[in-house]
């Protein structure tokens, strides 16, 4: 049985049709995947993330151990900062990827829903003896994200604690909005600037309607799981469970840039140096015509030759295309190679397509 978000039932009031996602009954749109894409791309979207896992990681050790945990460099993260990693086993296979905030010398980490047991077994089969705390604050921790050229505006008068507008991409600070004491952090999912407000359960329906209230003025919608899989498939950010998952590395996921093999010895360094230096996969974007819509698990195929599949496909309302993500054979299908994706299975149904580089969409500066 899925469990309810803290918002589920105020979802269900606003009219939101509800899905089952990873173990929790989630708001898939309210009104329609096309105009919540396009209202955070044009103004802002609020997203309730709150199925999310939350991990506090503390302890005179804890920089050590995330540090042989995952494949980024933990070294070089200063308190206020967060960063985008991985965690592999032993063979390169991904068990997840995460966001890392340091505070001081502790840490928490963001992981996904669907991984949130299975990533805290393997996190709790890596801790050394003592010295570090692993703790799961899931429980008490809720999620909303404000995405969008209008976020800024809107958060703004509502934070009490300085200016948000000076908390640089990819840091964090506490803060208080509404009232609620929060943790504001500056990343995001979807492409666009945008704030992630981490807080108490007991203070998110606060959040939520003071956001949706004080953002009328922008546009502001709230937004669903649709919307939020439309625009980070735009962005090129990969989904666990699609586009990786403990059968792919890092490396061949197009990632590398998240694999700090010079760091040091970490879980899965080995075989991720080898994978480097002998790859077998590459990881493609792939941007169709405008009435073209691939799907996950589909043929990516070069002059008859099915050389790779689909993990990721959908209509890209920004880019107005037929847009997929997917693996190929190493060098069968280079930047600018013209491919064929299958629409669908039965009948067979071919759509051609060009091997582009990712992102499809970039935000202007």
């Amino acid at each position: 049985m899925e469990r309810e978000v803290a918002l589920g039932e105020r979802h269900r009031q606003m009219g939101a049709r509800m899905v089952p996602f990873a173990g929790y009954q989630m708001p898939l749109q309210y009104t329609s995947i096309r105009e919540e894409h396009t209202a955070v791309r044009q103004r802002a979207g609020l997203f309730d993330v709150t199925h999310m896992g939350e991990v506090s990681v503390r302890g005179r050790r804890a920089e050590e151990y995330l540090q042989h945990l995952v494949t980024n460099d933990i070294a070089k993260l200063a308190p206020g900062q967060a960063l985008y990693t991985v965690m592999c086993r032993p063979d390169g296979g991904i068990v997840d990827d995460l966001l890392v905030y340091r505070d001081a010398d502790d840490f928490m980490c963001v992981i996904n829903a669907a991984r949130h047991d299975a990533d805290l077994e393997w996190m709790g089969a890596q801790l050394p003896p003592s010295e570090v705390v692993l703790e799961d604050v899931s429980a008490g921790t809720c999620l909303l994200a404000l995405q969008g050229p209008a976020a800024l505006r809107i958060l703004e008068p509502l934070a009490k604690d300085g200016p948000v507008g000076e908390i640089p991409y990819y840091h964090h600070r506490p803060g208080n909005v509404l009232g609620a004491q929060v943790r504001i952090s500056r990343t995001g999912y979807t492409g666009e600037d945008g704030f992630e407000l981490y807080c108490d359960p007991a203070d998110v329906e606060r959040l939520w309607e003071g956001l949706l209230e004080h953002g009328r003025a922008e546009g502001v919608l709230p937004a669903g799981l649709g919307a939020r899989d439309t625009l980070r498939l735009e962005a090129g950010f990969r989904l666990y469970g699609q586009d990786i998952d403990l059968d792919h590395d890092p490396i061949s996921a197009g990632l590398g840039w998240v694999v700090k093999l010079d760091k040091g010895e970490f879980e899965g360094s080995a075989a991720l140096r080898r994978i480097k230096a002998d790859p077998q996969l590459s990881f493609v974007g792939v941007r169709l015509g405008p009435r073209e819509i691939p799907r996950p698990h589909q043929s990516i195929v070069v002059a008859g030759e099915p050389v790779g599949e689909v993990t990721s496909g959908s209509y890209g309302f920004t880019v107005a295309a037929g847009i997929a993500m997917g693996y190929v054979r190493a060098g069968a299908a280079p930047r600018g190679a013209e491919v064929e994706v299958a629409l669908r299975a039965q009948p067979a149904q071919m759509g051609s397509g060009t091997v582009v580089p990712l992102p499809f969409y970039r935000r202007q500066a």
